[in-house]
């Protein structure tokens, strides 16, 4: 999967990709090129079978207390065949992949990178994660992995070989911010700054991850969670362009320290944020 942007340009836990587990691509790919504009193709097969990209089917309990459907290295003809990745302005910056199973949900999940995978999912037992997926190769791409916060939020690891991740981000239409919806912020702010610390105070460090308490914007029963935001001129005037391609609004426009924010969903339940920025151009 190449991309503009090379794996030095991802500090150790910047978020690098993103996929969806969807249960119509098809589907999918109306509602994300009507609302981005996006474009999709193909992956790719290994010369082995497998699928490339870390955004293969994972198998792990997700925020919302049901399991995703990603397991890395699966053939062509296994749980990720169908999916597509998806193209802005001719860079990838994202992946559509079909459940195989009607038991999980249908979710955008984040990736974070590292150099070194292995490493990383130590430091995350060790800070009292869980690793829910170990990490594993993915042809020549990268190493995945999958992991859980303290609170049980998901979120995946990507250590790159030849495909870095995102080829556009910040951008109208791309990934800008993921932000961690979590019930305790003392225990999220005492676990991420210790294994994304290039990412959040490194030098030259561009945030593009943050954190706030669950109840900020959902009812407080709402389990920890990633939500992916993704760049927009005007939050409010894309509502309509959501709801006509049959997605739903779930939290109006909001303000917030990096922008103004909506919550949508897809037009198959994924969920995921608009964020008009304070900075953008």
């Amino acid at each position: 999967m190449a991309g503009s942007e090379g794996s030095a340009t991802f500090a150790e836990g910047a978020p690098c990709w993103i996929d969806a587990q969807l249960p119509d691509v098809e589907a999918g790919k109306r509602f994300y090129g009507g609302l981005f504009g996006w474009t999709f193709e193909a992956f790719e097969a290994f010369e082995d079978g497998q699928e490339d990209g870390p955004e293969d089917g994972h198998a792990y309990g997700n925020s919302y207390g049901h399991s995703h459907g990603h397991s890395y290295g699966q053939s062509a003809d296994g749980p990720y065949a169908g999916a597509v990745r998806a193209r802005l302005d001719g860079e990838p910056v994202a992946a559509l992949v079909p459940k195989r199973d009607g038991r999980m949900p249908t979710v955008w999940a984040v990736y974070f990178a590292t150099p070194d995978a292995q490493d990383m999912a130590d430091r995350i037992r060790k800070g009292g994660g869980q690793i829910v997926t170990t990490p594993v190769p993915v042809g020549p791409y990268g190493i995945g992995a999958l992991a859980a916060d303290p609170e049980g939020a998901v979120f995946g690891l990507w250590e790159a070989g030849t495909h870095p991740g995102f080829g556009m981000r910040r951008g109208t239409g791309a990934f800008n911010w993921v932000e961690l919806y979590a019930r305790d912020t003392a225990t999220a702010d005492a676990f991420y700054p210790g294994l994304f610390r290039d990412a959040l105070f490194g030098p030259g460090a561009v945030r593009t991850f943050g954190r706030a308490h669950i109840s900020d914007v959902f009812p407080a029963e709402m389990p920890p969670h990633f939500l992916v935001h993704f760049g927009v001129r005007d939050c409010e005037a894309l509502l309509g362009t959501v709801t006509r391609l049959g997605g739903r609004v779930q939290v109006p426009p909001f303000s917030t320290s990096y922008g103004r924010v909506a919550v949508v969903s897809d037009n198959q339940g994924a969920s995921f944020a608009l964020l008009q920025r304070w900075d953008a151009a």
